[in-house]
């Protein structure tokens, strides 16, 4: 969906939030970030809490913390993989928003001017 003037830059600082976690400099590795963004192809207990934080955030617990940091993955690359969850689950829906907004418009939906 191409964006319109009037979105007030929205979708590119979208955009551009998405490239910066995602492709920035981090302290966890892009593949790791982008897996994490996408909560698909991590390592347990990894995939346990970003699979939480995707669908059930309010049930992270400091075990599920610890059992990651006990990997070896750093205070600091948590941090980065936590917030790709996040966004990565924001985003899907953001996207899903989006597109079903777009059908009702093709439609010709009598509210969606």
């Amino acid at each position: 969906m191409k964006p319109k003037e009037t979105d007030g830059g929205y979708s590119e600082l979208y955009h551009n939030l998405l490239s910066r976690i995602l492709k920035g400099k981090g302290f966890s590795p892009q593949q790791q970030r982008e897996a994490a963004f996408d909560n698909n192809g991590l390592p347990q207990p990894l995939h346990n809490l970003v699979d939480k934080i995707a669908h059930h955030a309010y049930k992270v617990t400091e075990s599920d913390i610890d059992a990651v940091k006990r990997t070896g993955v750093s205070e600091d690359a948590l941090f980065e993989l936590i917030v790709c969850a996040a966004v990565g689950q924001a985003s899907r829906q953001y996207e899903s928003g989006l597109a079903a907004l777009a059908e009702v418009i093709k439609e010709g939906g009598e509210y969606a001017s």
